[in-house]
């Protein structure tokens, strides 16, 4: 319904009981509980308990924003619940989503399209792709490719500048001279 304010003659939109309800329903989700968690451990990672299931997803390395959407629609929550007030059981479902992630992204979605090693697609996370990064170097390092012999000596591998910039970490330090004694 419209209302008409006499003073400024500007037309205020008042929200329906339904938008009221849904309002309400809304901010009791996403409101604080009693039992509230302020951290919630998932996939051997510490998620702050005050963010979204969304966001809090996130901060699992090898999940962004689209796998965490993923995620959440596979295990059938509401995207906007905080990550502290979610019961062992949802907890739970979260975690058979992030297990179950083959089944429900899209190839072009996973983190190793056709694994070297395996030769399908694989998605790593936490701890995971931390070693199969560091793997996948040193076998760069030892075939002794273009890439490695970067890594190996600390120079950026990408093609960028080294000439004017990327001076990080090679700085020395000034040293004093020895005077020795004569005698």
């Amino acid at each position: 319904p419209i209302k008409n304010d006499e003073k400024t003659n500007v037309k205020k939109i008042k929200p329906t009981s339904s938008e009221l309800k849904n309002k309400e329903n809304a901010n009791k989700e996403t409101s604080i509980k009693d039992d509230f968690r302020y951290i919630v451990r998932i996939s051997n990672t510490d998620i702050d308990g005050e963010k979204t299931i969304e966001r809090g997803l996130t901060s699992i390395k090898g999940i962004g924003m689209h796998m965490s959407t993923i995620v959440i629609g596979s295990s059938g929550l509401d995207r906007n619940l905080k990550m502290g007030n979610l019961s062992d059981k949802q907890i739970e479902k979260i975690q058979d989503s992030l297990e179950n992630i083959l089944k429900t992204a899209p190839s072009w979605m996973l983190n190793h399209q056709k694994d070297a090693e395996i030769g399908e697609d694989v998605h790593f996370i936490g701890s995971e792709i931390e070693m199969k990064l560091r793997d996948e170097i040193n076998i760069m390092k030892k075939i002794r490719s273009y890439k490695g012999i970067r890594h190996e000596r600390g120079l950026t591998v990408r093609g960028q500048r080294t000439r004017a910039n990327n001076r990080k970490g090679l700085t020395l330090g000034v040293s004093k001279k020895v005077v020795q004694k004569k005698k």
